[in-house]
């Protein structure tokens, strides 16, 4: 678990942005952050951030009757990747080395992060990831391990960025791989109607993972994904969330894919922020 008292920072800014986004008056605004205070002060020890993250949206929830606040970015980021996948697959099919510029395309991807940014520039990340060494490489291996594996569970993030998954997927071809999506709406986490939008069942098997954390916490994801997990002989998990609640677990052979977003993450890792990584669990 990476747990950072900058985190708590991190969140009380990102959800100030939601607080305007939501319009909500003064008084709302106090309660509420009175109550994201609360949440921190009595937060299990260690800190958690994905759990905290869980809870705090589970707040937001009660503050706007359990709607999904982010129904319209999510689409307009599956429009943005649709839109540019022709240029994406071309340039895939193109290349001496199509596993190498899929997954290149496939990090580039993880740029469409409503938590993180207002904006993001999907084209010049592109441009910046298949220019850019990785800072952590261990791509050589996953590609020799998927050719080993059976059974091969691949984890999305972000809607807009599972088009750029489902480039990746198609890209290697693998028999057996199950491609999971969060159990309900959080942030612009790739749900069930996001993998439909963007045709990922046609690469895929695609799951719900139960949970509505902006991560994968296990003790909260459904009986059927932790089978799905435990059976699977690879695991490649997408972005910062995903590894902040995988990273530990060392019983199993887990890929990160990730664009480094944050200093607490940089640190963990022994990179910088902005650095791409590809990282095997096992080899850390």
């Amino acid at each position: 678990m990476i747990s950072d008292y900058r985190c708590f920072y991190c969140f009380v800014k990102a959800f100030e942005k939601v607080l305007e986004r939501e319009n909500f008056g003064t008084k709302l605004k106090l309660e509420f952050t009175k109550n994201l205070a609360n949440l921190y002060v009595t937060q299990n020890d260690p800190f958690s951030a994905p759990a905290f993250s869980r809870s705090l949206h589970n707040l937001l929830k009660q503050y706007t009757n359990d709607r999904d606040s982010y129904t319209s970015v999510k689409k307009e980021s599956n429009d943005i990747a649709l839109k540019l996948y022709p240029e994406m697959k071309e340039r895939i099919v193109q290349a001496e080395n199509p596993f190498d510029v899929a997954i290149r395309l496939a990090i580039a991807g993880n740029i469409m992060d409503a938590a993180i940014y207002d904006r993001f520039d999907v084209k010049s990340t592109i441009d910046k990831t298949l220019s850019s060494a990785f800072a952590i490489d261990h791509s050589d291996y996953l590609n020799k391990d998927l050719l080993k594996a059976k059974k091969v569970l691949y984890i999305g993030d972000n809607a807009g960025e599972i088009v750029f998954d489902k480039l990746f997927i198609e890209t290697i071809r693998h028999p057996d791989i199950k491609f999971s999506v969060r159990g309900k709406p959080v942030i612009n986490d790739a749900t069930m109607e996001d993998a439909e939008y963007i045709g990922m069942r046609n690469v895929a098997d695609v799951i719900s993972n139960g949970s509505d954390a902006p991560s994968t916490i296990l003790d909260h994801c459904s009986d059927e994904f932790c089978a799905v997990f435990d059976e699977a002989d690879l695991i490649i998990s997408k972005g910062q969330g995903n590894l902040e609640g995988l990273i530990n677990n060392k019983n199993k052979n887990i890929y990160f894919l990730l664009m480094v977003k944050c200093d607490v993450i940089a640190d963990a890792l022994n990179v910088k922020k902005g650095d791409f990584v590809v990282m095997n669990n096992r080899m850390i």
